[in-house]
C-alpha cells in the first residue's frame, strides 16, 4: 500500500531507543492494519476472543506500544477520517485484493500449505468500525493521546511534525515525505523478527528514519518535484503512468523540472492533476487536538482486554509494569527540571 520509494530513496537505520524522549505521530490505520496482518496463527487466523471476536489489533496495540512507551517513546496515534473521492479506486482495488486472498487462503487451507496460508490470510485484514472504536478506547485507557484527522491520518501526522508538535510521522508508507513530514519512521511498530513473503528467509526488522530535506538534496529535486514524481509513478489518488517507476520519473524530474513538463514529455495526461497535487501540498487536517500524556488506567485496560476479550492477565500486566515504570520516569524528569 502505498507509494513504493525505497529504491531510490537512503533510509539510517535507528533503534528504538534512538527516540526517546521524543514524540511521534503514528499513522493509526496503518499501524492497525500490519497488526491484524502480522499478529495471526500459524495457519493465518487471527487471534480471537472465546466469542470469535478478532483481537490482533488490540494486542498490537498493548504489547508493542509498551515497548515504544518503556524506551521513552511518546507516541500519539493518528485516525483516518473521510478518505478523499479520489481515493476510490485505490479502495475498490484493495477490497479486490482482499476478496481474492480470501478464495487462495481457504484453497491454501485444503491443500494443508499452512505457509502459502498464512501469506494470503495476511492480506485480507479488515478494519472495521468496531475495531477502531476499541482502539480509540484502549488507547484512551493507556494514557495516550489520539488525533482525529479530518481526511487522510498520513497526513495530518505529517503537517503535526512539521509544525514541531512531535518529532517525527510514523508510518510504513513513503507517502509521508510528500506531505511534507521532516522526518519518517518506518518500523517502528514491527520490529523483531520476520519471516520473507514466499521464502523460506527470516530478517531482522529495525526501525529506520528517513529526513526530508536529506532525501531532496540526496535525489536532487524539490518537495513540489517529489510529489510529481510520485503521481507519475502512481499514489492511492491515482493509477500513474505504465512503464514510469521510481528511477525513471526522478530522471525525468531531473530533465523536465516540473510535472507540467515531464506529462508532456511523455505525451500523457493525469486526471484530475491539480486536485491531487493539492491533496499532498495542502490536505485537510486540523489544529484541534490535545497532545497530554497521562498514566494509564490499569483497572480499566484488566478490565476491557482480561474480562472482555479473555487476554492473559499475566501478559496485560507485565506490559502495564513496562507502562507504569515509563510513567514514573516521566514524573522523575519532570522534577528534575525543578532543581
Amino acid at each position: 500500500m502505498g507509494l513504493d520509494l525505497g529504491n531510490i530513496v537512503r533510509a539510517t537505520p535507528k533503534r528504538i531507543e534512538d527516540f526517546r524522549g521524543k514524540a511521534v505521530a503514528i499513522d493509526a490505520f496503518n499501524t492497525l492494519y500490519q497488526f491484524l496482518a502480522i499478529i495471526r496463527q500459524p495457519d493465518g487466523t487471527p487471534l480471537m476472543d472465546t466469542r470469535g471476536r478478532v483481537t490482533s489489533h488490540l494486542s498490537g496495540l498493548l504489547y508493542r506500544t509498551s515497548n515504544l512507551v518503556q524506551m521513552g517513546v511518546s507516541p500519539a496515534f493518528v485516525f483516518d477520517g473521510e478518505p478523499p473521492k479520489l481515493k476510490s479506486r485505490t479502495i475498490k482495488a484493495r477490497a479486490e485484493v482482499k476478496k481474492r486472498a480470501q478464495m487462495e487462503w481457504q484453497e491454501a487451507l485444503e491443500e494443508g500449505d499452512m505457509a502459502r496460508a498464512r501469506s494470503k490470510a495476511m492480506q485480507t485484514s479488515r478494519l472495521t468500525i468496531e475495531m477502531v472504536a476499541q482502539s480509540k478506547r484502549l488507547i484512551e485507557l493507556m494514557g495516550l493521546p489520539s488525533v482525529q484527522a479530518p481526511g487522510e491520518g498520513e497526513a495530518q501526522a505529517s503537517v503535526m511534525a512539521a509544525k514541531g508538535d512531535v518529532f517525527a510521522a510514523a508510518s510504513q508508507d513513503y507517502d509521508s515525505l510528500l506531505f511534507g513530514a521532516p522526518a519518517l519512521i518506518r518500523n517502528l511498530t514491527v520490529t523483531g523478527r520476520r519471516k520473507l513473503p514466499r521464502k523460506n528467509v527470516y530478517v531482522d526488522i529495525e526501525p529506520e528514519q528517513l529526513d526530508l530535506g536529506a532525501t531532496l538534496s540526496a535525489l536532487g529535486v524539490t518537495r513540489e518535484q517529489l510529489v510529481g514524481m510520485g503521481i507519475l509513478i502512481g499514489t492511492d489518488f491515482n493509477e500513474g503512468i505504465r512503464g514510469v517507476g521510481p528511477k525513471k520519473a526522478l530522471s525525468i524530474m531531473r530533465e523536465c523540472g516540473t510535472l507540467e513538463k515531464a506529462t508532456q514529455k511523455l505525451d500523457v495526461q493525469i486526471e484530475n492533476v491539480e486536485e491531487i497535487v493539492r491533496l499532498f501540498v495542502h490536505p485537510a487536517i486540523t489544529s484541534n487536538y490535545n497532545l497530554q500524556w497521562r498514566e494509564c488506567d490499569i483497572e480499566g485496560i484488566k478490565g476491557m482486554l482480561c474480562g472482555e476479550h479473555g487476554f492473559s492477565e499475566e501478559r496485560v500486566g507485565a506490559a502495564l509494569e513496562k507502562m507504569a515504570e515509563a510513567a514514573k520516569m516521566r514524573k522523575q524528569r519532570s522534577l528534575d527540571q525543578w532543581f
